[in-house]
This record gives structure tokens, C-alpha cells and sequence, in this order.
């Protein structure tokens, strides 16, 4: 499993939105995006 395909995972399973997980660990919610979506 790819590490963007895990982020989006958890993050559903923890029921917290993109921007909700990029205030806890201190980046932009476009950033969680980017990941969640290029793969990293």
C-alpha cells in the first residue's frame, strides 16, 4: 500500500477531515492532499 493510500485510510477510520489532520501534525491541508492523491 502506497503511503497516500494509507494516509487517506486512517485518516477515514479516525473520521477527521484533511484539514482536521493537517492542523494536528502542522501543515496545509493542501499538502495532505497532495498526498493522499500523488501517493508520496
Amino acid at each position: 500500500m502506497e503511503l497516500g493510500s494509507h494516509i487517506k485510510t486512517r485518516r477515514a477510520e479516525l473520521g477527521i477531515s484533511q484539514d482536521e489532520l493537517a492542523g494536528r501534525i502542522y501543515v496545509s491541508r493542501q499538502t495532505i492532499s497532495n498526498w493522499e492523491t500523488e501517493g508520496v
